[in-house]
């Protein structure tokens, strides 16, 4: 038998699920390597074998996509893999057709072949885009199952950055645990959050591994929640999906892969940051709702931020650190920091960009639209370093955090600062709130409940 040859190209994530699912003991392929993009200080890693299995007992190299051509060529490879998210149309067809021109099939994975069925009931949170406000929602539902009873795991959407193999399965219940898995500041802002909520979260690198642990975690678990990345569908089968948009960029559910399959395949749809967009995006964003997903239940959602000090930012001139995927790869041209400076009075937000140090001149030349702002960007030691410097160094009066962690608490700050906080809140009818409420009496999950607490 002829093995069809592999490349899999990904970003850390869902690569290496669409490799466990559906390649791993697979004898009709040999995936002969990986390539990564969009994440820093991830190439020249291999897949280790413990995790590849036997059929690759030295493990799988991972190259850089911009070798992409080349790899093809040399390795003979019939069929390239497309896995990762939060990619524009034009830019994915471009690399199909990069991919075509030396003779290679280009191919995208469904959900029929990749998604893990769960013993539990699965609640599913995904996005059209980073930054959409999928994981404010995904902590809401967890506190509104928690109000009623339920022990609720989170699962996170993969980021494994460091050592693969340690990474397999990892479980955060304490912050300490952030420390014990050496998180990257990216890992740190999805984690964090649910730690200090008090819900375990589980996220690596073998999602059969993490859902078989999170099924049987020592707290209990009635309830998964799977917390998505950028716009990728889940790597589960889910009970009930929930997609959140975004007005300020109201057209893009439909212009990006794969949020349009996270779209489409929505029980329930929100449109979140009503409180910040104008209306005409409301409304064109509803109309695209309505024409895409006429079936789902559509929720409008606020993301009201308030702040720890605002006396840090009024009539002072700024730096605003925000969320690092949001303003790279997400796109966005602002985010809570920004809405933090302007309601609370700064009177400047100052460019870092002569400022910036290291590897953060990396990021600013390969995303120049990020304009004023400082992704907080922190994949090791080094752009931390790069990060810390770079604050310290700026010419502001105050620095206003907009990230999802207190990155005090990772780097030294050297300027008054003021962290920005930012929860999601149901608007109107139907909320968030009694559209659970419906979910949990259809699939009966509360008898069941109570039937076994008797």
């Amino acid at each position: 038998m002829i093995k069809k040859r592999i490349l899999i190209m990904g970003a850390a994530g869902r690569d290496f699920h669409n490799f466990n699912t559906v390649y791993r003991d697979n004898e009709s392929y040999e995936v002969v390597a990986f390539t990564a993009a969009q994440i820093p200080n991830i190439l020249n890693r291999k897949y280790p074998a413990s995790l590849a299995g036997e059929l690759y007992p030295a493990g799988i190299p991972i190259y850089d996509e911009k070798d992409l051509q080349n790899l093809i060529v040399e390795h003979k490879i019939d069929d390239v893999i497309f896995s990762y998210s939060d990619i524009s149309y034009e830019e994915l067809m471009h690399k199909s057709a990069l991919v075509n021109t030396v003779g290679a099939n280009f191919v995208l994975l469904g959900r029929e072949d990749t998604s893990i069925k769960s013993t539990k009931p699965i609640i599913s949170i995904g996005a059209t885009r980073t930054g959409c406000g999928k994981s404010q929602t995904a902590r809401r539902i967890i506190e509104i199952l928690i109000d009623k009873g339920f022990k609720v795991v989170a699962i996170r959407h993969p980021m494994p950055y460091g050592d693969l193999e340690a990474q397999r399965v990892q479980r955060y219940a304490r912050l300490e645990d952030l420390e014990k898995y050496d998180c990257t500041i990216e890992e740190m802002e999805e984690y964090e959050p649910h730690i200090v909520r008090g819900n375990v979260i589980y996220a690596g690198v073998d999602y059969e591994d993490i859902i078989r642990a999170a099924e049987n975690d020592p707290d209990g678990c009635d309830i998964i929640v799977w917390d998505g990345g950028n716009n990728d569908f889940p790597f589960y089968e889910s009970d009930l999906h929930i997609t959140v948009t975004d007005p300020h960029r109201a057209g893009h559910g439909i212009k990006y892969y794969p949020g349009e399959v996270t779209l489409k395949m929505s029980d329930v749809v929100i449109i979140n940051k009503i409180d910040s967009a104008r209306p005409k995006d409301v409304h064109k964003l509803r109309k695209l709702i309505s024409q895409v997903v006429p079936g789902a239940i559509v929720i409008d959602a606020a993301s009201p931020i308030r702040v720890a000090d605002s006396s840090v930012i009024k009539n002072k001139r700024v730096l605003v650190v925000e969320d690092g995927p949001t303003l790279t790869h997400g796109g966005m041209k602002l985010g809570a920091g920004t809405l933090a400076a302007q309601k609370f009075g700064a009177s400047e937000v100052v460019d870092p960009r002569p400022y910036l140090v290291g590897q953060l001149e990396d990021t600013f030349e390969t995303y120049p639209g990020i304009g004023k702002l400082l992704p907080a960007m922190g994949y090791g030691a080094n752009q931390l370093r790069d990060l810390e410097v770079t604050i310290n160094s700026c010419d502001c009066e105050a620095v206003v955090i907009g990230t999802p962690i207190d990155l005090n608490r990772v780097i030294t700050i050297r300027k008054p600062s003021t962290r920005v906080f930012y929860d999601l809140q149901s608007i109107g009818k139907p909320s968030l709130e009694e559209v659970l409420e419906e979910f949990l009496t259809k699939k009966n999950i509360n008898k069941a409940i109570e039937e076994l607490i008797e």
